[in-house]
């Protein structure tokens, strides 16, 4: 049972998932690649169920443990620290941050396929990368609820996809699980199911004051686990990187 989330990057993504799971009564270490000492605010409004700590702290504390950084960075995930850990990764490829990857635009292996490689002694499963953190947040909701809805996951391994798939519940979330780690294409960037079904129709006109706040203040669709799969069986795997122009879910 996950008591402690050890979180590996600390930006929207991590720091979303952080607030979730001190709601959920979860404990939450969480580390960046600057230091803990740059972590004082968000811990301050985390509370006494948060602690910042280094990347190979959070790692070593976690029961569970996210890696949330840029996909370029991903080699610098500490391998020794999370030997024998669950990692979920919520990484997605953009080729415009992280540079061209010459092995995920060849179609040789999906992104999660690439960070399972770097991390050979852990068990790697694919969540939360297809929701920016505004909805991630706000459409959380508790078991039963009509209008929960459900993330895929995807992971080589059955028992770490079923301990992922019980953090997301505790956090909010159904699961769909899509297969294998060499399935996670169907919930990358540029596919149906990739951040627009959980957001509202985008206004047409609106400058940019007006577009952040619509971000910020607009409630998300609910996606259940029905329209989930129906949107990532329809899926057809395109170039590596394909993304929604404008989101910042990373």
């Amino acid at each position: 049972m996950t008591k402690t989330l050890g979180l590996i990057g600390s930006g929207m993504i991590g720091s979303t998932l952080a607030r979730l799971a001190v709601a959920a009564g979860l404990d939450v270490v969480v580390s960046n690649s600057r230091g803990p000492e740059t972590l004082t605010e968000l811990v301050a409004e985390l509370g006494d169920h948060a602690r910042a700590a280094t990347s190979e702290e959070a790692a070593r504390d976690g029961d569970l443990v996210v890696a949330t950084v840029p996909l370029k960075a991903y080699a610098e995930l500490p391998a020794a620290a999370l030997a024998g850990k669950t990692v979920i990764d919520t990484m997605n490829y953009y080729p415009d941050r992280d540079g061209r990857l010459a092995e995920l635009d060849a179609g040789e292996l999906t992104s999660s396929e690439l960070v399972q490689r770097h991390l050979s002694d852990s068990v790697v499963v694919k969540a939360f990368n297809n929701i920016d953190f505004r909805r991630l947040f706000t459409s959380a909701r508790p078991s039963g609820a009509a209008d929960r809805s459900a993330l895929p996951i995807a992971g080589n391994a059955p028992t770490a996809k079923a301990e992922v798939a019980r953090l997301l519940d505790t956090l909010g979330y159904d699961a769909v699980d899509l297969g294998a780690l060499a399935d996670s294409w169907r919930s990358e960037p540029g596919t149906p199911v990739y951040v627009q079904p959980y957001m509202a129709p985008w206004p047409d006109g609106l400058g940019q004051e007006e577009a952040q706040r619509w971000f910020f203040e607009t409630p998300g669709v609910p996606v259940p686990g029905e329209r989930v799969k129906e949107l990532t069986g329809a899926a057809v795997r395109g170039p590596a990187g394909g993304y929604v122009p404008g989101w910042a879910g990373d």
